[in-house]
């Protein structure tokens, strides 16, 4: 047992007096590179990628508002559930027949353009203007309303994993955002 606690006390002796050498009992992969020749017959080499990590989560799921009409989140999932995979440029007519179809209001909003809608929500059907001015942050079932200078703007509703109108799309709009409206 004294030979034994001898030899400990060595080995740790050496490796504070020396720790490069027992740097060199740390095992470690060696990099692999991938060797190739260029177009202008260059020889190049680059490290191999042996992992994936996919693209990170930047913006969080939405969450749903309990002071938020029940009726809003069934708008979201009618919109959802008619959606297309592409845009057919009806988004105000798509979610104006959500909003009818879920009983948020009890008749077709009137006007032409889709950046006209957060007033006339307000002004007609008794819906509130959020104090929320970026999308990821609008609740489920909320409607998210654009403008454009020349256009007719853009409206959508928000999801729980994105926005839809005529479309789904997992970001927003990258118009100007107007305001984000919902009833309570």
């Amino acid at each position: 047992m004294p030979k034994l606690l001898t030899l400990t006390f060595v080995i740790l002796g050496a490796a504070a007096l020396f720790p490069r050498p027992a740097m060199a009992l740390r095992f470690s992969a060696p990099t692999s590179k991938f060797n190739y020749t260029d177009a202008s017959g260059k020889k190049q080499s680059v490290d191999v990628v042996d992992k994936y990590y996919p693209k990170k989560i930047v913006q969080p799921i939405a969450k749903a508002d309990a002071q938020i009409d029940p009726k809003m989140r069934r708008a979201a999932t009618i919109a959802e559930e008619r959606a297309r995979a592409h845009s057919l440029s009806k988004c105000w007519h798509f979610v104006k027949e959500a909003l009818v179809a879920a009983g948020v209001v009890k008749s077709r909003p009137q006007t032409p353009l889709a950046k006209q809608a957060g007033q006339e929500l307000v002004n007609n059907y008794g819906f509130k203007k959020l104090p929320v001015s970026n999308p990821y942050e609008a609740p489920v079932g909320s409607v998210l309303v654009y403008g454009a200078k020349r256009a007719a703007g853009h409206v959508e509703i928000r999801t729980e994993t994105g926005f839809v109108s005529d479309f789904r799309s997992k970001t927003p709009s990258r118009r100007p955002l107007l305001g984000v409206f919902a009833k309570s």
